[in-house]
């Protein structure tokens, strides 16, 4: 073990200048910092979020209701510049006091209803045009288990083993392989499930699917912290299969694209307003 001791102070001190790639989105107060209104648009749905993985399960989900034929499931989706501080704009935090994407307004309803959080967002989506979640007792429990695996297990991934394996402006060995440890045996929590099951929750396609897609899907595919090889990815052969038949799916492909503002030009739609936006 190599890592330099640290010896915590008897009253920890924000340090503004640490923390690495993301530090200046973090703080230890809530509250919005500036006043700044959200733009609106046409459509009862207002989506404010950004393509992180917690952003495309929600407009998966929306790009698939939208195949499916649900026409009131049209949005309007908005990127929130995290890095620059967006998200602590006064109508930002007006629907989520959290401060972090995503974020969805449904004006649809008197008054119009704030939804925070990425799982409770698809679960709120999913009862409200009755779609992408199972009818029957049994099998909706077993959706929303897993459904809410990937909130518990998330942080893991993305806040625990990216921050430390790719994010972190030091790299140490206890955290790294602390957090490893974990996410392999995620991933094989995963793939012991999908070898029993074409999809996670069974042999439907659920919101389940949609969440944990743009974190492990992408993950075993490479596409989040370039981490594949390091967790020997290949290995988990039916997360594997499970995420390349996702990745196939046109609506999967159109919601990792609305608020991406990264990457290849033609990969990117900082803003979505409708179908056409794609072409």
């Amino acid at each position: 073990m190599s890592d330099t001791t640290y010896n915590p102070p008897k009253v920890w001190q924000w340090d503004a200048n640490s923390g690495g790639k993301f530090a200046n989105i973090n703080r230890p107060i809530a509250g919005s910092t500036h006043e700044k209104a959200l733009p609106k648009g046409k459509h009862p749905l207002q989506l404010h979020s950004l393509a992180t993985p917690n952003g495309v399960k929600v407009t998966v989900l929306l790009e698939e209701l939208l195949a499916a034929g649900h026409r009131e499931a049209e949005y309007d989706a908005y990127a929130v510049n995290i890095m620059e501080g967006e998200q602590f704009g006064s109508g930002f935090t007006e629907i989520n006091p959290n401060s972090k994407i995503p974020a969805l307004l449904d004006t649809s309803t008197s008054p119009p209803t704030r939804v925070f959080e990425s799982g409770s967002i698809m679960l709120y989506l999913a009862e409200k045009f009755n779609a992408f979640i199972p009818q029957q007792a049994a099998a909706r429990t077993e959706c929303l288990n897993w459904l809410f695996w990937q909130m518990g297990s998330a942080p893991i991934l993305g806040g625990g083993f990216g921050h430390f394996y790719a994010y972190a402006p030091e790299k140490y060995e206890y955290p790294i392989n602390r957090y490893t440890m974990e996410v392999k045996r995620q991933l094989d929590v995963l793939d012991r499930q999908l070898a029993r099951h074409t999809y996670i929750a069974g042999d439907e396609y659920t919101i389940a699917d949609m969440a944990i897609w743009p974190w492990y899907g992408a993950l075993v595919l490479n596409e989040v912290y370039e981490a594949a090889e390091f967790l020997a990815a290949d290995s988990y052969t039916h997360v594997q299969r499970w995420a390349k038949d996702i990745a196939q799916r046109p609506a999967v492909q159109r919601g990792k694209r609305v608020n991406k503002v990264w990457g290849e030009e033609s990969e990117q739609l900082q803003e979505r307003h409708a179908r056409t936006d794609f072409d």
